[in-house]
Formats: C-alpha cells, sequence, structure tokens
C-alpha cells in the first residue's frame, strides 16, 4: 500500500508545471533559419544544432523559412509558444536592419536573447581594375572624379554602410540596386560594378583567387578568420564599421531555466575547438564569451540598434531599396 502511494505521488508531481520545465526538453526543438538553406546563416545554424544535440539531450531541427529579408522566419518566432521548443538564429539584417519593413512584432521587446554566437566581418571589396587599393586612396579618388564611383546595394546592411560612407568621407556615391550578394559579385568580378559590401566568408574564395580586391575589413579590430585585411580605421576611413553577426533569440516569455539550458548548451559548442574550426573556414569569428550570454547578447543587440535606426530613418531606406 505505502509503495502505491509513493508512485501516486510521484504520478501527481510529474503532472505539475515545474516538474515538467526541469525535464525541458522533452521532444525535438526547432531552430528557423530565416532564410533559404545554403548561405552562411544556414551553414552555421546546422553546425551549431548538430553540436548542441548531445548536450541538450534532443535532436534541433531546422526550419528554412526565407521572404522579406528574412523578416518572416523571425516573424514565425515572434509568434511560437514560449516554451523552448522554437528559437531562431538572428543577425544584423533581421533583429536590427528589418524595421524597413512592416513589421508585426517588435524587435526590441517580442524576443528572449539567448546569446551571441558570431561576429561576422564585412568587407568592402572592389572590381580589380579600379584605381584605388585602399580606402584612403579611394577617397581621394572620388574627390578628382565626383559622381563616378557606384556602390552595389543588395540588402540593407550594405544601403546602410553605403550610407555611413557618405556621411564619414563627404563623398557621393551612386547606390546599385540587386537582389542578391550572388549577382552581384558576378558582375564586382566582371568589372561592371566598384564597390561592393559582402560577409567575408562570400568574398574571400574571389579575393583569394585574384578576380577581386579587398579594401577593408569593416570590423572595428582585424579578424581572426582573415588577419591579412586590414581595418577601415587603419586603410583611412575611421568609423566605418559594418559587423554582422550571427544570435540566438527565443520567443518573449521564454522561461528563464529554459534561456539557461539553450544558453549552457550554445556555449559548449563554441568552446569545442571542431567547431571554432568549422567558423574560420567560413570567415566566421566566434563572439567573445562575455557576449555569448543573454544578456550580452541583449546589451550588444541595443547597442547595434541605437547606432543603425537614427541612420535607417534619417536616410529614409525603405523595403523599397531591396
Amino acid at each position: 500500500m505505502g509503495r502505491l502511494l509513493v508512485w501516486m505521488a510521484l504520478a501527481i508531481f510529474a503532472g505539475l508545471p515545474g516538474a515538467q520545465a526541469q525535464i525541458y526538453p522533452s521532444r525535438p526543438i526547432t531552430l528557423v533559419v530565416p532564410f533559404p538553406p545554403g548561405g552562411s546563416t544556414d551553414a552555421a545554424a546546422r553546425i551549431m544544432a548538430e553540436r548542441m544535440r548531445a548536450p541538450l539531450g534532443q535532436p534541433i531541427v531546422i526550419e528554412n523559412v526565407g521572404g522579406a529579408g528574412g523578416s518572416i522566419g523571425v516573424g514565425r518566432v515572434a509568434r511560437a509558444a514560449p516554451d523552448g521548443y522554437t528559437f531562431d538564429i538572428g543577425q544584423w539584417d533581421t533583429h536590427v536592419g528589418s524595421i524597413i519593413y512592416k513589421l508585426d512584432y517588435d524587435l526590441e521587446k517580442d524576443f528572449e536573447p539567448i546569446g551571441l554566437i558570431s561576429n561576422n566581418p564585412q568587407l568592402l571589396v572592389a572590381k580589380n581594375d579600379l584605381s584605388a587599393s585602399n580606402l584612403a586612396e579611394l577617397v581621394t579618388w572620388m574627390k578628382a572624379n565626383p559622381g563616378k564611383i557606384n556602390f552595389v546595394n543588395q540588402n540593407a546592411a550594405a544601403n546602410v554602410t553605403g550610407v555611413l560612407f557618405e556621411n564619414l568621407t563627404r563623398q557621393k556615391v551612386q547606390f546599385i540596386p540587386y537582389r542578391g550578394a550572388g549577382p552581384a559579385m558576378t558582375d564586382l568580378v566582371s568589372g561592371t560594378v566598384d564597390l561592393l559590401v559582402v560577409q567575408g566568408a562570400v568574398a574571400l574564395p574571389q579575393i583569394r583567387g585574384g578576380k577581386i580586391k579587398a579594401l577593408a575589413n569593416l570590423s572595428a579590430q582585424r579578424s581572426a578568420s582573415m588577419p591579412d585585411i586590414p581595418t577601415a580605421d587603419e586603410t583611412g576611413v575611421p568609423g566605418l564599421y559594418m559587423s554582422g553577426w550571427f544570435g540566438f533569440f527565443a520567443p518573449k516569455g521564454t522561461p528563464k531555466d529554459v534561456i539557461t539550458k539553450l544558453n549552457a548548451a550554445t556555449v559548449e559548442a563554441l568552446a569545442d575547438p571542431a567547431i571554432q574550426k568549422r567558423f574560420v573556414e567560413l570567415g566566421l569569428d566566434v563572439a567573445p564569451r562575455e557576449l555569448q550570454a543573454p544578456e550580452g547578447l541583449a546589451a550588444f543587440q541595443k547597442t547595434e540598434i541605437d547606432k543603425w535606426w537614427p541612420i535607417i530613418k534619417a536616410a529614409g531606406i525603405g523595403a523599397q531599396a531591396q
């Protein structure tokens, strides 16, 4: 009889909300990638998902939800149940730059940061026959040839980088809209366009193949994954920063203990030398340890928003530019 009562008590306890929370996760978790398969966002997500499976004890299933610069996929997460079974891999375009769209969610209020994963160096690259080999030479050439340089605008990040470049140098560029980095890179290699801002991982094969040249890494410091490329500060335009990044976000209201478990799995994955090696191959720098914490990502995103939203609004950048 006593044993029966013990089993009944355990069964009742297991039905309590607190007990359910203690066994998280008890089923597969969905990681929303807000872009189609094949890009660097998708690659980083799959690398992390596979490595996080062991510490979580459950598989992480990738769900690619593309469209509207990633805002459709992020909206799917904003509306998901805050139970830890749906989160996204976000970045500058989706969690800062997407204010160019009419969003039905709040980028600052509708998500719980899990942790920053990586800093993704953005490069300002040029066609090979451009006379300038660094930013100082580029500005000098532009002063002597006003209005003759063109600048590819393939996404919000590239657009605002071009605006920031204009503000810092007091020189104007001709923006040329493209629907993606792929077609833009093809035309840069052929010499049809002059300048392109693109993630380092995309540009490195063309740079190393001698088909285009790098003018600057748009990060505050040189990248461990491409240490030979100098920063904008070093080459003539101090403050020209546009470093991409990846971070994990969950829906607002996700329990703190669940966020803690997801964060712990994230941190463990990023500490793995094999993962670090894969990131270097992708042209990604693992985020500093302090920014891997939920509070670190929250503060980092706030700094990005405070910097870029005024520039986006002042320039009148909208979705029609994409």
